[in-house]
């Protein structure tokens, strides 16, 4: 019976840079009996997801998007969810990464932010992510992400 229960378990990977915020989206998580990864940003993100080579000069390498379409399922990721402000690589620029790449496109994407701006949380959702949390994130938003791991996974399959 324990097999069944963790095969169900649903893996999530958290990108924020704010230590306070990465704590509490993680616990939020693990409450909810998701297993979590956290990384403090999009390029440890993309290093976890295996997609370091695909993200630079895409022009010098031309197989570089034609990576082998095993690469998040050795890390078995079910959903990412991203800060949009962050140093460096943004969530946003994060989610066109991954909806870009042959690979993880299929991944659901759930940005967050403290920032209520329309035209951000359309920008978003234009370009493939499935849900805009606005921090800080609650429980009841994490009840969110249920659909979307389910979907994934039934995608995948």
């Amino acid at each position: 019976m324990g097999v069944a229960v963790e095969s169900t378990r649903f893996h999530v990977l958290a990108v924020d840079d704010s230590f306070i915020d990465r704590k509490l989206i993680e616990r939020l998580l693990e409450t909810s009996s998701y297993h979590v990864t956290v990384v403090d940003s999009g390029n440890k993100a993309l290093e976890f997801l295996g997609l370091v080579g695909d993200h630079d000069d895409d022009d010098d390498e031309p197989d570089s998007q034609i990576a082998p379409s095993n690469h998040h399922q050795e890390v078995d990721v079910n959903l990412i969810i991203t800060d949009y402000s962050m140093p460096g690589m943004s969530g946003y620029d994060l989610l066109r990464k991954i909806k870009e790449s042959k690979s993880l496109k299929d991944i659901p994407v759930v940005i967050m932010s403290s920032e209520n701006v329309p035209s951000r949380i359309n920008r978003c959702l234009e370009e493939g992510a499935e849900e805009f949390f606005l921090k800080p994130v609650q429980l009841s938003d994490v009840r969110k992400l249920r659909p979307h791991l389910i979907k994934e996974k039934s995608t995948r399959n």
